[in-house]
């Protein structure tokens, strides 16, 4: 029998050993040519985004990630649900990302017309010049979308006005903190994946304290400024009456999100399947945990780490829109067909996908959990075993 580590090597895309109908690495060969043709030590395109890095931590590199080939959801990942791992990765692969090393403090001309790419509204052109032809290594992380080629940059010129909104330049430059200025933000319509960007460019936040975020941590920063916003308001809401369940499954990731009647409390799960991207070498499934009470973390979710801030995002935001207040459970399971990591934002847009849909109701903890229990691997014990929430016992849930 194939051990799960050693599918790739054996398929080599060609036997869907993963259960894939199309290999999602087969997809570098694909972009590879437009990008050999495009890209060169001198460039010319549109600036979609920012990206912030945190290796050399307070030097770090910095610069715009500029499209190879314009595309419509080329940085959209709100519009990705839906599409398949290879287009998901060929897409990407079409971000060239340059690098300038910069002091996390620095104010340079640099650093202040990268945060103007920033807060464009939208593409912007721009020229640049790369010490060396830009090298393409297929990047993927638990964190953020995957990324094509990357390089070094020499200089850099904008060579059009960026055209940045007067209503977001107003709350970016206002001296109010960064978590204010985020949730302003939010509230004017923008989302989380553009906030993000903003934050890690440096230019949100009092003035003596503004400086650049790597996007790792920008975009769980993100998420838990807007969470913290909300869920001041729903603690306020009435309570759900019946015990709701929503239910999506998407890139090999299956979300159960359990809402029971009473106060604000939140649990996650996160079940690894052995096989699947980070449980390689794992002989079982493997479940972490993370709770919160209605008082809140005090402590990062250093078990879950992006994932559990995200899906707790998608949470809220329904509450909020529910105007209810609930316990809450999560369930996630990553099965072994997860065997490229994507970025965070597909644990977001999966739990935001759930609540697109209509509930399955019921009247008891047990009908629901047995509900549960029929679209999950694991058995709804091995999760009560572990579980803060789903052990206490309360007159409703009968």
């Amino acid at each position: 029998m194939v051990s799960p580590a050693n599918l790739c090597i054996i398929c080599k895309g060609s036997r869907a050993l993963c259960g894939r109908e199309k290999c999602p690495l087969l997809a570098r060969f694909r972009v590879e040519p437009k990008i050999e043709k495009r890209v060169s030590k001198d460039f010319f395109g549109p600036s979609m985004n920012v990206f912030v890095g945190r290796i050399g931590y307070p030097r770090v590199s910095i610069g715009p990630l500029t499209a190879i080939e314009l595309k419509a959801r080329l940085d959209s990942p709100g519009s990705w649900f839906g599409m398949d791992y290879g287009d998901i990765i060929e897409l990407q692969s079409l971000l060239l990302r340059s690098k300038l090393r910069q002091d996390v403090h620095s104010r340079s001309r640099f650093v202040e017309e990268t945060q103007e790419l920033a807060l464009a509204s939208k593409p912007t052109d721009v020229e640049m010049r790369f010490r060396r032809k830009p090298v393409y290594r297929m990047s993927f992380s638990d964190m953020y979308q995957p990324m094509g080629p990357s390089a070094a940059l020499e200089k850099m010129r904008i060579t059009e006005n960026p055209k940045i909104s007067g209503r977001v330049e107003k709350i970016v430059r206002d001296d109010i903190k960064a978590n204010e200025a985020g949730f302003l933000l939010y509230k004017t319509g923008q989302d989380v994946y553009r906030i993000s960007s903003i934050l890690s460019s440096g230019i949100m936040g009092l003035e003596e304290n503004k400086k650049l975020v790597p996007t790792r941590w920008s975009i769980t920063a993100t998420d838990d400024i807007v969470f913290k916003s909300l869920v001041s308001g729903v603690k306020d809401f009435p309570s759900v009456n019946d015990y709701l369940v929503y239910s999506s499954n998407y890139l090999d990731n299956r979300f159960e999100i359990l809402l029971m009647p009473g106060n604000w409390e939140y649990e996650n799960f996160e079940a690894w399947a052995p096989g699947s991207m980070w449980s390689f070498n794992l002989k079982k499934t493997e479940i972490i945990e993370e709770y919160e009470s209605f008082r809140g973390r005090t402590a990062y979710a250093d078990k879950e780490g992006g994932g559990y801030y995200a899906a707790r995002l998608a949470v809220i935001e329904a509450l909020w829109g529910m105007r209810r207040q609930a316990r809450v459970v999560v369930f996630r399971e990553i099965y072994e067909g997860y065997t490229v990591p994507l970025g965070v934002w597909q644990v977001r847009e999966n739990a935001r996908n759930a609540f697109k849909g209509r509930p399955e109701v019921f009247k008891t903890l047990g009908e629901a959990l047995k509900h549960i229990d029929s679209k999950l691997r694991l058995s709804i014990n091995d999760y009560i075993n572990v579980s803060k929430i789903l052990k206490q016992r309360r007159l409703s849930d009968f």
